[in-house]
């Protein structure tokens, strides 16, 4: 900051008091100035993190959908085939017959078949690290960190649910038995049961995600 020194000494207290006052008046107007600066440029930040994360919340939505729409018709691909072997079990049917049905049904083409999206979240730590975040609205950034959040709990929660599906090794070895066509219907009927349930879940946690984020896309009022 540059202060502009009398060229002549100052005679009275008014002319004091003016020099004084145009001092104080510049510094005042410097540091306004600057803090229009700061104000504009974190203003500016935070407006590009926004764009960048609703870009990318948009294409995980997009994702979410892609793999709801798969993994629903899965759940009642598996449902079908789950609820054609209880119905032949309850109708005391030969198992040589139930047999024939499963591999009708299920032939070689029998596996979980999960399809679960890719959840991207690099504009969010980018956002996060380099502080753009602390400059958005406190409502926006509360619905950004719950998306983000979610994201997390729904990859955490198909991972566990897998593992303890494919842990014991049932899944591989009803696979193999259909392959050789040597099924066993309850063996077989325990296993898809899981499978069901399992894809069941998937498709309710994709549900709720799906909700959550379009809802983090949501126009709020008041919102910058």
């Amino acid at each position: 900051m540059h202060l502009e020194f009398p060229k002549e000494p100052l005679k009275t207290l008014n002319d004091f008091l003016k020099h004084y006052l145009m001092i104080v008046l510049s510094i005042l107007t410097a540091l306004g100035l600057e803090a229009w600066i700061e104000h504009a440029h974190h203003a500016h930040a935070a407006d590009i993190g926004r764009q960048q994360i609703e870009a990318e919340i948009r294409s995980n939505l997009s994702s979410v959908q892609a793999s709801l729409e798969q993994d629903t018709e899965q759940l009642k691909r598996l449902d079908k085939i789950r609820t054609g072997v209880i119905n032949d079990l309850k109708s005391h049917l030969p198992d040589d017959v139930i047999k024939q049905h499963i591999l009708a049904q299920a032939g070689d083409n029998f596996d979980l078949n999960m399809n679960f999206p890719t959840l991207r979240h690099e504009a969010w730590d980018v956002t996060v690290a380099n502080q753009s975040a602390s400059w958005m609205d406190s409502e926006r950034m509360q619905r950004y960190s719950a998306v983000y959040a979610s994201q997390r709990d729904a990859i955490t929660n198909m991972t566990e649910n897998t593992a303890l599906l494919t842990s014991d090794m049932h899944l591989a070895n009803v696979v193999a038995d259909l392959q050789t066509g040597e099924v066993q219907p309850r063996e077989f009927l325990h296993t898809v049961s899981q499978m069901t349930a399992l894809q069941q879940q998937a498709v309710n946690d994709l549900k709720t995600l799906e909700k959550r984020l379009g809802d983090a896309l949501a126009t709020k009022p008041n919102s910058v």
